[in-house]
């Protein structure tokens, strides 16, 4: 399906929005209450890790759990993905995106990551080299994911099956103990890849403030 272009100087900056400082990222959108989060950071202590949730019971729920594990290299932050992203980071900032089980949008295709306008935007901020974890037990999503990936963006993958003990969030543990199939595609972002907001510098947080994108063809 053809994508448009995304607006992005036309985002609002999410409420309490606080910029961050341009330096090298891992990014989670959709961390839910922080499982993976935790893990991830626990596990690599080297990196620093944004963890982005929405609902705010969810939010709440890491918060509570990172102040008692206390992660130095963990942020967690509450706001909604696409405007935090336009407004927080830079161009080729970040190394590694997670977005793990997103809500498969069964009525809204277009709402789905990689038939959104914005995913352009998003490869604008991975640095070269750097991946896009995109994991989902529905098959079809899949497909439609891998379909989007070589006919739209141009971008090289590797599918994975994933291991039937891994616990990386609450919904794998759930579809994994139901004997479901559990899947995940590692997206790397090339040299020499180029999007229309390789020049788009962060908003930080200024409504009123338009800047257009560079490089627009």
């Amino acid at each position: 399906m053809p994508i448009r272009q995304f607006q992005a100087q036309r985002m609002h900056a999410p409420r309490d929005f606080q910029s961050i400082e341009n330096s090298p990222i891992c990014v989670e959108i959709g961390a839910g209450k922080g499982k993976h989060a935790l893990l991830f950071s626990e596990q690599n202590p080297q990196l620093k890790l944004v963890a982005v949730e929405r609902t705010r019971e969810k939010f709440l729920a890491m918060q509570k759990q990172h102040q008692l594990e206390g992660q130095d290299n963990l942020t967690p932050i509450h706001a909604d993905a696409l405007p935090w992203v336009v407004h927080a980071l830079y161009p080729q900032q970040v190394q590694h995106f997670f977005i793990l089980y997103p809500n498969p949008e069964p009525h809204n295709p277009a709402q789905r990551w990689l038939n959104m306008p914005f995913f352009e935007f998003l490869i604008s901020r991975l640095q070269t080299h750097g991946t896009i974890t995109l994991a989902s037990n529905i098959p079809e999503y899949i497909v439609e994911a891998e379909q989007q990936l070589q006919k739209v963006w141009n971008l090289p993958y590797e599918k994975q099956v994933i291991a039937s003990d891994s616990a990386r969030t609450h919904f794998e543990i759930k579809y994994l103990e139901r004997g479901e199939l559990c899947q995940q595609l590692v997206i790397s972002k090339p040299e020499n890849y180029a999007t229309r907001f390789d020049g788009f510098q962060p908003l930080q947080g200024q409504n009123t403030q338009v800047i257009e994108p560079k490089n627009v063809k």
